[in-house]
């Protein structure tokens, strides 16, 4: 659901809301140079002296947000952001083919994990006496 902007766009509480995120969130991307941070109107005009942000800013902070879901640190969203600018396709699916292996890798790590648990949970199921074998193999950092 898109909120009305109006004339003026969103404050940054609204443009926060609109991408779901917080305003510290917000702000934190602005510190990174990831996000733009608009110019402070003169006066208490119509703007009422509030940074005012649009769709483009909305759009650019989901894909932000979106990027971080799917792995991507801050360095490489800011590339991904300056190859689009540019249209270099070429090394932005460089950065995201590199960044299905990394998944990939997890995946196996986090796979492996839970199979190791699985066994030690049917483990210690299968007794009542002496230590848990869950905390005994955890423990011995087996």
């Amino acid at each position: 659901m898109v909120r009305s902007q109006a004339m003026t766009g969103w404050t940054i509480g609204g443009l926060a809301a609109e991408a779901g995120v917080g305003v510290e969130t917000v702000r934190f991307y602005q510190r990174r140079g990831l996000l733009d941070e608009p110019e402070r109107p003169a006066g208490a005009g119509s703007a009422g002296g509030h940074r005012r942000y649009d769709e483009r800013d909305a759009e650019r902070l989901r894909f932000i947000r979106a990027a971080k879901v799917a792995g991507f640190t801050l360095g490489e969203i800011a590339e991904l952001l300056r190859l689009d600018a540019v249209r270099d396709r070429p090394r932005a699916r460089e950065l995201a083919e590199a960044r299905v292996r990394a998944l990939d890798e997890r995946i196996g790590e986090l796979t492996a994990a839970r199979d190791r648990l699985q066994h030690l949970a049917a483990a210690c199921r299968g007794g009542t006496d002496g230590p848990c074998p869950i905390v005994s193999s955890l423990a011995g950092g087996g």
